[in-house]
């Protein structure tokens, strides 16, 4: 089945480990055969690293874009995961870090992303919520 992507103007994806931008016009791209794609929304560069959720998501995101990059990122894929389940007790966040881990196992990275992509969502739900706790002590 083919994979139809709109693309904003201005857009970055990549592509095959191809990093391709859109002309200055929406565009449309289809793609015929199984390809690797990433929209720009969620390609994580080395210098966002930098919580507990994304050292998760990166590797991942590694994994999907290369796939030969598996067997060089997958330990510390693992390592990162078990250290973010040793610390959490939300039984919905433990199932998507199991999902994950089963969806790279099975080498489905991009459903692994997805799901991954939850847990960054969670951290940084988490992060806001704190702020605005922080926030409110300060107001007073």
């Amino acid at each position: 089945m083919p994979l139809k992507l709109s693309l904003k103007p201005g857009e970055k994806f990549v592509l095959n480990g191809a990093v391709v931008q859109n002309g200055d016009r929406r565009g449309v791209l289809i793609l015929q055969n199984k390809a690797s794609v990433l929209r720009e929304k969620d390609i994580m560069q080395v210098e966002d690293v930098n919580t507990p959720a994304r050292r998760i998501y990166f590797p991942v995101m590694m994994m999907y874009l290369d796939e030969t990059s598996a067997p060089r990122v997958y330990d510390e894929f693992a390592l990162r995961l078990t250290e973010f389940m040793g610390v959490t007790r939300n039984t919905q966040v433990l199932s998507d870090c199991v999902a994950t881990s089963r969806h790279v196992m099975a080498r489905e990275y991009y459903k692994a992303l997805m799901t991954a992509r939850k847990l960054v969502d969670y951290e940084e739900d988490l992060a806001n919520v704190a702020a605005g706790v922080q926030d409110r002590g300060h107001a007073g």
